[in-house]
């Protein structure tokens, strides 16, 4: 574990020393979640309509925009070779940059989903349900993600090859995401979907580092 920790520290403080790629995926949020309203109108009813699906697509979106980088700079500088011949499980360092990934990319998103749900005018039980559904959710987008940063890595295009690759597995996180804050706008609970995005994130977190370690190694060796 003590290279787990070490990874997921190293990579906090490279991101550190760049700020502006972490401020990008928050901003990218913001703006999106922003404009929306503007170009719907002042009409409450459509606004809390349109909310969990606008501020769910914000934040799937402001997450891929740093799925390339996740191990594009490792791959670049040797340092993924080095992890790759280590005595430590490449799954187990491949985990530790998922998390760190999600720290900077997904928790943000989550702490601000709240506050940018005010302006769609969402019910207190309304905001806890999305900021719920956003904790479990992000990661989900993260472990997956990580699977097609891997198998795209150092292939020409990679960015555009990565979106087709991952988004119609965002799809499920995605649905059943927006869909618990708006059956919790209707009355019918969130707690059906809820369970079913924990059972995501326990479903990647098993398989996408022993996937996105495979797809490195292949990667390497090519």
């Amino acid at each position: 574990m003590s290279a787990f920790v070490a990874i997921v520290k190293r990579d906090l403080t490279l991101a550190l020393r760049r700020k502006n790629e972490v401020i990008t995926a928050v901003f990218f949020f913001v703006v999106v979640a922003a404009l929306f309203p503007l170009g719907i109108g002042p009409e409450m009813n459509t606004l809390r309509l349109v909310a969990p699906g606008i501020l769910w697509v914000g934040a799937l979106l402001a997450s891929m925009l740093s799925l390339s980088r996740m191990f594009a700079t490792d791959f670049a500088d040797g340092t993924l070779e080095q992890m790759a011949l280590s005595p430590n499980s490449l799954s187990l360092l491949v985990a530790a940059k998922i998390l760190a990934h999600w720290l900077l990319s997904g928790l943000p998103l989550v702490l601000l989903a709240p506050i940018l749900g005010l302006q769609f005018d969402l019910s207190t039980n309304a905001l806890w349900v999305l900021t719920l559904s956003l904790l479990l959710g992000t990661p989900v987008l993260s472990l997956i993600g990580a699977v097609g940063a891997a198998l795209t890595l150092g292939v020409r295009g990679g960015d555009v090859l990565l979106s087709l690759l991952v988004l119609p597995l965002y799809v499920p996180a995605l649905v059943f995401g927006a869909g618990a804050v708006q059956a919790e706008i209707s009355g019918l609970g969130a707690s059906a979907h809820l369970s079913v995005l924990a059972a995501l994130v326990l479903v990647a977190a098993v398989f996408s580092p022993w996937a996105s370690a495979a797809s490195l190694r292949i990667s390497l060796e090519s």
